[in-house]
């Protein structure tokens, strides 16, 4: 029998309403803390789903509702000087799924309401006390309120995670800016297909829609660091202006940048990664999502190890005798998995912001590296993982 019977969710992005719902699921009483006055469905760009992380989606019976509003690509590409190479990919999984985080907070929210969980808005997290009985959270409005257990899935500049370990590490910067677009662009790309292009001076993706419309991405390389507000105060014209002379130069990156108007580009601002973090819990507090694994985007896995860690956690609370054997037990399921899945992506993000020669050299050796890439070795462990939700937990 459980040791938890409720649970406070501060932080109501994607790991929050998951955790919630999969808390329900598991006759744990749930509510869910969001600092933003209402819901945040305008806030970030596209991103992608893993076949993993969907399934961990259908647990919750959110599964669905997330492929009706994602476009499916089962197929990948690199471009390299202006050259398309086929990336092997694993032909028994499920393609990836492209969704607007936007649409994708809406619909998890949707899910998370349907099943019951209330969700209070306008507030943001600045103590909590633990106790024998239990955790007390303060928020900035003077209001309290109080649980068995408090589940920190507020993001990569978390709070919970400040109140767990003070000297807890935060994020780092990878040293590129992030930006998207959905255009109405004639370039000729091939059908579903997602290509990862390697342009003359910067990265960029991009992947069809249909009915003319190109989804793309820019990681463009910056030494200033800007957060999503400081990159949103300067003029969506002026990135543009940027954008267009970085990727002017390439096929199809400038078409794609001359296309986006100020009013369709994405502003999302740096890029992060998060550290190994020392303490996933403490005094009832626990972890979740990005507060405490932020692979770097260009892992292709950071949501959906968001999705898996806050459906594990709930697993994990279910048949744990009390909350630390709990939380013990989801650091030990989960922790090996998402830094690996962090080294990974690391050793990508390098390839990204290449120096002049480097840049040069990867234009010989990537046509090379594409033929030996071994999906399964590159992402095989990754994607084919499933949560059994019916089985027991054992113990640590």
């Amino acid at each position: 029998m459980s040791g938890t019977t409720s649970a406070l969710v501060i932080g109501g992005g994607i790991a929050g309403p998951v955790a919630a719902t999969a808390l329900h699921k598991a006759g744990i009483e749930a509510r869910v803390y969001e600092a933003y006055p209402g819901p945040a469905f305008t806030i970030g760009s596209g991103l992608a789903l893993a076949p993993n992380g969907v399934a961990a989606l259908d647990v919750i019976g959110a599964g669905d509702a997330v492929r009706d509003i994602a476009a499916s690509v089962p197929r990948m590409c690199l471009s390299v000087g202006g050259k398309l190479l086929p990336a092997p990919s694993l032909p028994d999984q499920p393609p990836l799924q492209l969704v607007d985080r936007g649409e994708l907070h809406r619909v998890l929210h949707e899910r998370a309401v349907a099943a019951g969980v209330p969700i209070e808005y306008g507030k943001r997290l600045v103590a909590a006390e633990s106790g024998a009985e239990g955790v007390t959270a303060r928020f900035a409005d003077g209001s309290t309120a109080t649980a068995d257990v408090l589940v920190g899935a507020d993001g990569i500049r978390s709070t919970v995670r400040r109140l767990i370990d003070p000297a807890a590490p935060g994020p780092d910067f990878t040293g590129m800016l992030g930006f998207g677009a959905t255009v109405e662009c004639d370039i000729d790309t091939p059908a579903e297909t997602i290509v990862f292009a390697y342009g003359r001076r910067a990265y960029y993706l991009y992947w069809p829609l249909g009915d003319g419309r190109i989804g793309w991405g820019a990681n463009l390389p910056s030494t200033e660091y800007l957060s999503l507000s400081e990159a949103r105060d300067i003029p969506a014209q002026r990135w543009l202006e940027i954008l267009r002379d970085t990727y002017g130069e390439d096929e199809p990156g400038g078409p794609l940048a001359r296309a986006t108007t100020p009013e369709q580009l994405e502003v999302t601002g740096a890029l992060h990664i998060m550290p190994p973090v020392p303490h996933w819990y403490g005094q009832r507090m626990v972890l979740v999502g990005d507060a405490v694994h932020a692979p770097s985007n260009s892992s292709g896995q950071g949501a959906s190890l968001a999705i898996e860690s806050a459906v594990e956690l709930a697993r994990c609370l279910r048949d744990g005798p009390d909350p630390e054997t709990a939380f013990a037990s989801y650091e030990r399921l989960r922790r090996s998995r998402v830094e690996g899945v962090a080294a990974r992506a690391a050793k990508i993000n390098h390839s990204k912001t290449p120096g002049p020669v480097a840049r040069k050299m990867m234009q010989l050796i990537m046509p090379v590296m594409a033929r030996m890439m071994n999906a399964e070795k590159l992402v095989g462990t990754e994607q084919r993982y499933r949560i059994d939700w019916e089985q027991k937990v054992p113990a640590c």
